[in-house]
């Protein structure tokens, strides 16, 4: 299907489902497709290639204040779907008959609409393949690429009409040394630059050659450290499930609640903000409400949460945006200062990490990550890569990571698209820098 086409099926669905209801029905529709190409590759070259096109819509019929949904799967052919459509219509009205109200339910009538296509290109699946190919020439390489164009729609009774598309790709691939190490990287755009990923396997194969070192094994206590971009995602990733919503910080469940009653800080240098307008998201919800720029820590304090319509009818607050879950999609953190090329000299003596692994808390209330380093996680003597390091845990505090021990970030930022594919291909992204840490505490 075309991007038209995507919309227009939409939109005739919508049309179809208003003349169905009753006086008394209301409903929303959530539209999300994708039409993805994806190759595995092993040993550097590749294994699979496919692609996947997927419709999927989700139905909530309301009653009053009962309200429930379901979601199918979609054809394209509009006869079959508004067939299944109909079906779906029937079964939620039989489950509003026996379903209690929901205190909490708030609807969000007004008339709007908007249409947004986020600026993007990708490449042709042979230029992908080929590029992909002659960079790993000579290399144990295995990855994935995924690239196409996804969509979002909303609709509801009220008048209300959203359209979203936006087309990426990624590559998130690992070079393996002989001894079964290996460093993990992704490159991933709206615009496929051949270039920028060229730099990075260039990056990539530096580190590599440093895997046939032996390994040097630490001993347990505090070193100094580096956190490239990547790492630094996946404690921002473990942070985004509850830290920064309404509902946590309400139960007093959120891993920042001494950062909110004034307990514990951040750095200065730290400063978070959920940002839409700038991210693959598009700039509603599956609920309908107007997605926004939302401050989160500025210069190190909290200074926003992320509320849904359901917290702020439960808790009395004003909903910004914020999805069910209450989590970020399009987290950006401010830069600092520290030149990239100058990152080895100013760690001295330390550790590189490119990656941390498995995260979790240790301790919800004082904000304690642990963790492994895993794949290029290196010892550096005097700004020099000495050898790679033995897997370790680390167990610290995120008021340490990113408070009192926080040196310095870096200038520039790096986009890391989130990679997953369940169900279908993630929207999230984080915008970020590097951060040298003047201690990490590795435990074991």
């Amino acid at each position: 299907m075309s991007n038209c086409q995507f919309a227009s099926a939409f939109k005739a669905l919508e049309h179809w489902l208003k003349g169905q209801l009753h006086t008394d029905e209301q409903f929303t529709l959530w539209f999300e497709a994708e039409d993805s190409q994806f190759v595995r590759f092993n040993h550097g070259k590749v294994r699979q290639a496919y692609p996947v096109l997927q419709l999927e819509l989700t139905l909530r019929l309301i009653r009053g204040e009962r309200h429930s949904s379901a979601q199918l799967n979609l054809s394209g052919d509009f006869a079959q779907d508004a067939g299944t459509l109909g079906h779906t219509l029937s079964e939620l009205r039989a489950l509003l008959d026996v379903l209690p109200a929901d205190p909490y339910l708030l609807l969000d009538t007004q008339e709007w609409s908007t249409e947004r296509q986020v600026p993007g290109q990708v490449p042709e699946l042979q230029q992908v393949i080929d590029t992909i190919c002659d960079l790993s020439q000579g290399l144990d390489m295995v990855g994935i690429y995924a690239g196409g164009t996804l969509y979002r729609g909303f609709a509801n009774s009220w008048g209300a009409y959203g359209w979203h598309q936006c087309a990426n790709a990624l590559f998130d691939w690992s070079l393996f040394d002989a001894s079964g190490e290996a460093v993990k990287s992704t490159y991933g755009s709206a615009t496929w630059d051949a270039q920028a990923l060229s730099d990075v396997f260039v990056q990539a194969r530096e580190q590599l050659k440093h895997l046939s070192t032996p390994r040097i094994s630490l001993k347990p206590g505090q070193y100094r450290a580096y956190l490239a971009p990547a790492a630094l995602e996946e404690v921002l990733g473990l942070l985004s499930y509850d830290a920064f919503s309404a509902k946590a910080f309400a139960n007093r469940q959120s891993a920042l609640q001494q950062l909110q009653l004034g307990k514990q800080q951040l750095s200065p240098l730290v400063s978070l903000r959920e940002q839409p307008s700038t991210g693959f998201e598009p700039g509603f919800g599956p609920d309908g409400t107007a997605r926004q720029d939302i401050d989160l820590i500025q210069a190190g304090k909290l200074v926003g949460q992320l509320v849904s319509s359901r917290s702020a009818a439960e808790y009395g607050m004003q909903a910004n945006g914020a999805d069910r879950r209450e989590m970020p999609h399009s987290l950006v953190m401010a830069p600092g200062e520290l030149a990239s090329n100058d990152v080895l000299r100013e760690l001295g003596t330390g550790l590189y990490i490119s990656n941390l692994w498995y995260l979790n808390y240790s301790d919800v209330g004082s904000a304690s990550l642990t963790g492994m380093t895993r794949f290029a996680t290196f010892w550096v003597e005097n700004g020099r890569i000495v050898a790679p390091i033995e897997t370790m845990r680390f167990d610290d505090s995120l008021y340490n990571l990113l408070g009192s021990n926080l040196l310095a970030l870096t200038r520039e930022q790096t986009l890391c698209i989130d990679s997953g594919t369940y169900e279908r291909r993630s929207l999230n992204s984080h915008v970020l820098p590097g951060a040298l840490i003047e201690r990490l505490t590795l435990t074991l």
